[in-house]
């Protein structure tokens, strides 16, 4: 029996699919490469390449294959755009998603963990934020993601597929390996953006924002290894395969660290000045977004190998350093 991972070319799926394939899983890769890269999918993994609402292509990949679970990163992810285009983030991911279910439902395969997001939390009303705290997402990424969990729900209701949601923060670093990492484009996520200044692929680092409510004035933010990520999906599909309960569940370290720290951090890792520049707020950061884990920790036996900021950012300059142009040859 084999382990559908969706998305499994991107960025935290490459790392899933390489965890997955090290435990000795059979590991079939579904994804349409988008935003994917085909070097990183690990050679032991069947990549099919499609898109999650071609009924063509997943009718094939459901026959041809005995599948046990699926785990789901297939969605676009930048915040911004989805403010821009909202109805593309909507079809992609929402209804993405939904033509999986159907699939699911049609051959018999009734456990999935999905990889959904701190942003379906919106402005958070208490810090560490807890999983049943109000979720009013401020931007259609988040509702898209928020929009699945309910859809989850209701198809366990309906069709008994059991599902675990992994809500996670700020994901980071890369393989121990250096042999995959992460590579966006556009690139919008801090730590990457800090290291490609320390190549000398942009000038400086803009901080946005330096009069927040802050102890240096600069937004927190809760960073998590994308190795441990990786740990906390195995685990629930695990308990799935069990027969336990699913369920919703934060990943996070529980401890914030701020724009500064991190810089910090990453000049004393890659001994390179990293120029800064403050640049006016951007409309909706909030000051501080810290998880609280304690629910995975306790729940999944989930136990984070490398919480500490320095190793996270150890492990992504490793990959960077060594893949400057990402996966581009």
């Amino acid at each position: 029996m084999a382990v559908l991972v969706c998305g499994g070319a991107g960025y935290i799926g490459s790392h899933v699919v390489r965890t997955l394939v090290e435990a000795g899983e059979e590991v079939l890769v579904a994804d349409n490469l988008v935003t994917g890269h085909i070097e990183a999918v690990h050679p032991r993994a069947k990549l099919y390449r499609g898109d999650l609402r071609d009924a063509g292509f997943m009718e094939t990949l459901f026959s041809e294959n005995k599948i046990d679970g699926v785990i789901d990163f297939a969605a676009f992810s930048l915040v911004g755009e989805s403010v821009l285009d909202p109805l593309k983030y909507f079809e992609n991911n929402f209804y993405g998603t939904l033509c999986l279910l159907k699939h699911m439902r049609d051959h018999k395969v009734h456990k999935i963990v999905f990889s959904s997001t701190a942003a379906t939390y919106g402005e958070p009303e208490n810090i560490p934020i807890l999983e049943n705290d109000r979720t009013l997402p401020t931007n259609p990424y988040g509702e898209s993601k928020l929009s699945v969990e309910k859809m989850l729900k209701w198809c366990e209701i309906a069709h008994g597929i059991k599902y675990t949601v992994l809500r996670y923060f700020n994901v980071a670093g890369a393989h121990p390996s250096g042999e995959i990492g992460e590579d966006h484009n556009p690139e919008t996520h801090l730590i990457p953006i800090i290291l490609q200044t320390a190549l000398g692929k942009r000038s400086k680092i803009s901080i946005y924002g330096n009069d927040y409510s802050t102890p240096d004035g600069t937004c927190i933010r809760d960073y998590i290894h994308v190795m441990d990520l990786a740990d906390a999906h195995i685990l629930a599909l695990r308990q799935l395969y069990a027969g336990q309960a699913g369920g919703i569940f934060n990943l996070g370290n529980g401890e914030g660290f701020s724009v500064k720290d991190v810089i910090q951090v990453a000049r004393d890792v890659t001994g390179h000045p990293i120029p800064t520049e403050i640049c006016p707020r951007r409309a909706g950061d909030p000051a501080k977004l810290v998880s609280s884990a304690e629910k995975a920790i306790r729940t999944l036996h989930w136990s984070p190998r490398f919480p500490q900021l320095e190793k996270i950012i150890v492990s992504a300059w490793n990959w960077h350093r060594n893949h400057p142009f990402g996966y581009e040859k």
